[in-house]
């Protein structure tokens, strides 16, 4: 073999990258299982396809426990052949508790989901791999270090998620709330390539760390084509956190869409949408922090303003209330949780501010959840989901009554639910912080504001129901003595048990605000 044969021969073998499996195992089994669930769906009969939906649990719980494999320290694959230290894929402490943040928010939607399946409402195959392969995208996206991937790993997630919303076939509502959704997405990445196009131009790059250097020596001519670049590659983002103006696809979609569906975009269609925000103004735009800094903190009050003056609106009478109600409060919540990542552009070391939205989101996600799994089971009763229908549920069912109690004072930010408070103070320090007090002054008018519309709900539970006299003794309430689902049940409390445990120990997730994440 000639000399010249070898080197080539070299160089060849030198563009082939090895692949860490153990860093991209989370989005990998999750997508591997979702593929076996769609081939499986061909062959199982149809009086066995609860088997699916068993089969996808187990692959949401491997996926999770493939995380601890990734606690030993930090992992990268998919990196330039000529810089071994710019990669695409980073499996860091930041991307594994974003990937536990979506994955367990996955897992906990297949539980509340077991039921309507089971019932025939949703076909089942498609159902789940719609599902994993939204999480699987999910669980890509906090690992994703250049903006194509970004991008890529954005659509995985939300691609299916329009499927998921417009599933329940003929119904009219689902596939209005379906279009909604699907236009408004489609728009918004639009406008993000749009300017990921016009970033690439001005640094010629799409690493995330490559671009932050990059954008620190922009030539003059091209300094407004960056600009406009950053502002537009955030707004893809902003739409799936419901920042306003982008926000108004939210309660039609979670009214339209199965119940288990509005809860995992509650969570990790939001989670999403703020993990991209943080990569991208974080990692990829840290020079820039004046163009996106002060544009995030006016969007983070109009947001929490927009979504708390709107659930304070709503009418209990009224079809879909709860479901409303829930839906608005998830845009209040986006507001909150916009606060530390705007508060991260004015201080020299954003590390505490993004632990702060990182706190907050694992809280809301519980507890959020949670108050979607009570939801489902009143829904069970009265499809429509009033907030009368909750009027006297105490007498019915009696714990499910304190965790759904439990989860609004969370929410709320009131004792018990001390991790609520704690999160909130967080929020409030980074503000603080930050030198934007008028930002922490229009959050406290806002949790303010939520206060009642929570409350109100709250004592709702405890009230007799319409036209029953109050029960003098525990004994006398009735109780509804129909069977409740397993997985439902799981649900519910599985959520208020993290819930009560996060309440009693705030600083297992209150310590992400302290400790750096990249």
């Amino acid at each position: 073999m000639s000399a010249a044969t070898v080197i080539a021969a070299e160089e060849t073998a030198s563009l082939v990258q090895s692949v860490d499996w153990t860093a991209i195992a989370p989005p990998t089994i999750a997508a591997v299982v979702g593929l076996a669930v769609l081939v499986a769906d061909l062959f199982v009969p149809e009086h066995r396809k609860s088997l699916l939906g068993w089969i996808s649990l187990a692959g949401l719980t491997a996926a999770l426990a493939s995380l601890l494999l990734l606690l030993d320290g930090d992992r990268e694959t998919f990196c330039l052949t000529g810089d071994a230290g710019v990669c695409s894929y980073t499996a860091d402490r930041f991307t594994v508790v974003i990937q536990l943040l979506v994955l367990g928010g996955a897992l906990l939607t297949a539980l509340l989901s077991v039921s309507p399946l089971k019932d025939k409402e949703l076909p089942a195959g498609e159902y789940w791999f719609l599902l994993l392969s939204s999480a699987a995208g999910a669980a890509l996206l906090p690992a994703s270090r250049d903006l194509a991937t970004l991008v890529v790993a954005l659509e995985v997630a939300s691609l299916p998620a329009f499927a998921l919303v417009g599933l329940r076939r003929g119904n009219r509502r689902s596939s209005e709330a379906a279009l909604k959704f699907f236009l408004s997405s489609v728009t918004a990445t639009a406008v993000t390539l749009l300017g990921v196009s016009f970033v690439y131009a001005a640094t010629g790059t799409l690493h995330l760390t490559e671009i932050a250097t990059g954008l620190t020596s922009v030539d003059g001519d091209l300094e407004t084509l960056a600009r406009t670049g950053v502002a537009l590659t955030l707004v893809g983002f902003a739409f799936k956190t419901a920042a306003v103006p982008f926000h108004f696809w939210v309660p039609d979609t979670y009214i339209g869409a199965p119940l288990p569906v509005a809860a995992y975009l509650s969570v990790v269609g939001k989670a999403v949408g703020f993990t991209g925000l943080i990569l991208v103004t974080v990692v990829a735009f840290p020079s820039y922090a004046d163009v996106w800094a002060p544009t995030l903190a006016v969007l983070a009050a109009l947001t929490m303003t927009a979504g708390n003056v709107a659930a304070l609106r709503q009418q209990a009478g009224r079809a879909f209330s709860a479901v409303r109600l829930l839906a608005w409060s998830s845009v209040g919540q986006a507001g909150y949780l916009l606060v530390p990542i705007a508060a991260a552009g004015y201080v020299d070391d954003p590390a505490d501010a993004i632990g702060a939205t990182v706190a907050y989101a694992l809280m809301y996600a519980a507890v959020n959840l949670g108050a979607f799994a009570v939801a489902a089971l009143v829904a069970r009763r009265a499809p429509e989901n009033r907030l009368t229908d909750y009027r006297g549920l105490y007498a019915q069912h009696p714990l499910a009554a304190l965790a759904l109690g439990f989860f609004l004072l969370c929410l709320a930010g009131l004792p018990p639910g001390i991790i609520g408070l704690f999160a909130k103070v967080t929020v409030f320090q980074a503000a603080v912080d930050a030198g934007l007090g008028w930002l922490a002054v229009v959050m406290a008018l806002n949790v303010v504001i939520a206060l009642y519309y929570y409350l109100r709900w709250t004592a709702l539970l405890f009230r007799a129901p319409e036209g029953e006299a109050p029960a003098r003794a525990t004994s006398e309430a009735p109780a509804d003595t129909a069977s409740l689902p397993l997985p439902l049940t799981a649900a519910i409390a599985v959520t208020a048990l993290v819930g009560v445990v996060l309440s009693g120990a705030p600083q297992m997730v209150l310590r992400f605000s302290a400790a750096a994440l990249f």
